[in-house]
Order: structure tokens, then C-alpha cells, then sequence
């Protein structure tokens, strides 16, 4: 009886965090993201401090503002890409889906269902549907949107910051028993070097991952290749969904550029090799087992924090699950389930 009463205690407590999250999420989503960028900013910073010559005489201060400092230019290159894009890209639209639908229409023709009368109903309803002008007006909206967040994101990191420096006085405070507040010291001690350790490394193959990238498109003379690639560079942060992103996104503006197939696969796969190098060999070898995660665990929070949080909540899902197993760890009652989230079962 007393199990099957903390089983409903525990589902109705997940029902209501799981409403509060989403409720909340307008208040919660750039206050997370903040503390992600200090993240990122304190791990740059340590990278920094390692770089031979100059690092280890740079000052702290000085180099969380230079890690600071290069999280804002990457927003202002994405701010300014978009900005210089817009009018083009609307431009194009128009001849865009022209040429959409004469590449749909030369499928039919290969197939041999160009004369069928229900190809002929679906071609309207293409025509009808496909709207490439609308497309690009809603995305480059969605991208100005999320350039707005980033500015109060920015202002929270900025207070979190400052205040990193009484966090060790406040976590004393909260306890009269020495045993806890050691014990939270550590799990705090943990997630700070593993998760910061984790975002920086990621940060610096995210850009490399970009400039590969720019690279390719712009050897193919892909239209908007420096805005794909920054974007390929973000996304490098959503596990799995990302990668596959990366390439889709420079694979649908192909389509409607050159019309030709063999130019179509070869920029798909050498855009895919670059993912496959990188994310197989590179990640692996820079990040090594960093996190210590389940790649089935990390899918299935993928799905729960898009779910949640939409498109920040796919960037903030391994992070966030990174910590919780973090936490479970630190306890004996939570233990077991730190276990299955891990990749090894070491925590």
C-alpha cells in the first residue's frame, strides 16, 4: 500500500512540474538559456586560460569577457546574415517555387504518372499548398524572434555571473549540517565542470562545424551559404535532429537552385561526410564521454523538452538531462535512476 502511495505521489508531483514547465515557460526558457550561456562562458574562459603563451596570463575577468564578448558576435553574425538575406531571399521565392514544381513535375515525368488523373489533382493541391514566399517570410520571422530572446538571455547571463561569486556563501547558508552542504558542493562541483566542460567544447565544434560547412556550400556556389552554415552551427547543439538539419536545410535550397540531380547528391554527401566526420570521430575524440549519457535517454528527452519548450527546449534537452542525472546521482534514493539515464552505468 505504501508503494503503490508514493508511486501516485511521485505521478501526480511529475504531472504538476511537467504543467509548471510549461506554463512557465516564457519566465523560465531565457533564464535557462542564461544559465547555459554562463556555462558556455565560464568553459570558454577555461579553454582560454589553457591556450599556450598567452592564456595563462590572461585574467580571469579578462577572459570571461572575451568569452562573452564572442557569444555576442555570434548572434550579431546571425542578426546580420538574416538582415542582409531578407530582401533576397524573398526575391527568390517566387522563382524558387517555379522551380520547385518543374522539379516535382520532372519526377512524374520519370515516373510516368504525369498523365494520370490523380497526379494531375495532386499537382493543384502542391500548387495550391507550396507557398515558398510565405515560408520564408514565417522563418525569417521565427529567427528574428528568437535574436529578441536572446537579448534578455544575454542580460540574465550578465546578472548570473556576478553573482557566481556569493553563490558558495549563499550555498553555506542554507544548512546547518556540514555533511549536506558538502555533499551539494559536489553535485554542484560536478555539474559545473561537466556541463561546462561539455557546452565549450561543443561551442568550438559548433564552429568549426560552420566554417567546414561554409566552405562546401560555397565551392558548390550555394545560395545563402554563410546563413546556412551559421545555422548548421547552431543546431550542431540538438543531438541527432541537428545534424540531420544541417544538411536538409542546404539540401532544400539545392533543389530549387540547380535542378540537377548529380549537383544535388554530391553536395548532400559532402555536407553529410562533414557531419559524419565530425560528429563521429571529432565529438568523440575532443568530448570523450564527457556526459555519460544514454543515447536512448537523450532521445526520449529530445521529444519531452521540444515537446515542453519548442525549439529551446530541443537545444536545452541534453544539458538539462546531463544535470538531473548529475543530481540523482548525488542520492541514495534517486541513485538507481542516474543509472539507466547513464550511457555505462557509472555515475
Amino acid at each position: 500500500m505504501e508503494k503503490l502511495r508514493a508511486v501516485v505521489h511521485g505521478t501526480v508531483l511529475m504531472l504538476i512540474i511537467g504543467w509548471l514547465l510549461s506554463a512557465g515557460k516564457t519566465i523560465l526558457v531565457p533564464a535557462v538559456l542564461g544559465a547555459v550561456v554562463v556555462y558556455v562562458i565560464v568553459g570558454l574562459a577555461q579553454v582560454l586560460g589553457r591556450v599556450p603563451g598567452i592564456g595563462p596570463s590572461l585574467p580571469l575577468q579578462l577572459r570571461y569577457l572575451f568569452s562573452f564578448a564572442a557569444i555576442g558576435l555570434a548572434f550579431f553574425l546571425l542578426a546580420y546574415l538574416i538582415a542582409a538575406n531578407k530582401d533576397r531571399a524573398l526575391a527568390l521565392a517566387p522563382q524558387y517555387q517555379q522551380s520547385l514544381l518543374a522539379s516535382i513535375q520532372q519526377v512524374a515525368v520519370r515516373l510516368g504518372i504525369e498523365t494520370e488523373p490523380t497526379w494531375a489533382m495532386l499537382r493543384q493541391e502542391l500548387m495550391a499548398q507550396i507557398n515558398l514566399q510565405r515560408l520564408v517570410t514565417s522563418l525569417l520571422a521565427s529567427l528574428g524572434s528568437m535574436l529578441v530572446t536572446f537579448v534578455v538571455v544575454m542580460l540574465y547571463a550578465t546578472f548570473l555571473l556576478v553573482e557566481r561569486r556569493a553563490f558558495d556563501a549563499k550555498l553555506a547558508a542554507m544548512s546547518d549540517d556540514p555533511k549536506q552542504v558538502a555533499r551539494l558542493r559536489t553535485v554542484i562541483g560536478t555539474i559545473n565542470r561537466r556541463i561546462g566542460s561539455y557546452l565549450a567544447l561543443k561551442t568550438l565544434l559548433s564552429v568549426l562545424l560552420g566554417i567546414v560547412s561554409w566552405v562546401v556550400m560555397r565551392l558548390y556556389g550555394l545560395e545563402f551559404a554563410a546563413l546556412l552554415a551559421v545555422l548548421t552551427g547552431f543546431l550542431n547543439f540538438v543531438p541527432y535532429v541537428g545534424s540531420v538539419l544541417g544538411v536538409v536545410l542546404p539540401a532544400l535550397v539545392a533543389v530549387v537552385q540547380y535542378q540537377e540531380l548529380g549537383s544535388i547528391l554530391t553536395l548532400v554527401l559532402a555536407l553529410s561526410a562533414v557531419q559524419f566526420v565530425i560528429g563521429n570521430f571529432l565529438d568523440p575524440y575532443v568530448m570523450g564521454s564527457s556526459l555519460n549519457l544514454s543515447p536512448f535517454a537523450i532521445l526520449i528527452s529530445l521529444a519531452l523538452w521540444s515537446e515542453l519548450w519548442g525549439i529551446p527546449g530541443a537545444f536545452l534537452a541534453v544539458p538539462i538531462t546531463a544535470i538531473v542525472t548529475i543530481v540523482f546521482a548525488g542520492f541514495p534514493g534517486t541513485r538507481q535512476v542516474a543509472v539507466l539515464l547513464s550511457k555505462n552505468g557509472q555515475v
